[in-house]
């Protein structure tokens, strides 16, 4: 799928969180935006992916205050869920 080390890297973190939650939310985000991300932005992610499953899914769903290193555009797109796909 990709040919650069680190994007493939960053894809396989993404897609194997633990829980096919997790896979949705960091992965999804990571299939929607990678391609029109910056190096800032990719460092961002990258710092994102360090974190624990529940944290992040709590503050992509809002039910817990994101950290402030994490808050700004990135952090906002990630909460939309908008790049969630729901197989019926």
């Amino acid at each position: 799928m990709y040919e650069d080390p680190r994007l493939r890297r960053l894809y396989f973190q993404a897609w194997h969180r633990g829980t096919r939650e997790a896979d949705y939310m960091v992965g999804g985000f990571f299939d929607r935006y990678a391609s029109t991300w910056n190096e800032e932005e990719f460092q961002w992610f990258e710092t994102l992916l360090d974190e624990q499953d529940v944290d992040i899914m709590a503050w992509g769903m809002g039910t817990a205050e994101v950290p402030e290193r994490f808050k700004g555009p990135m952090m906002d797109a990630f909460k939309k869920l908008d790049f969630i796909k729901i197989r019926n």
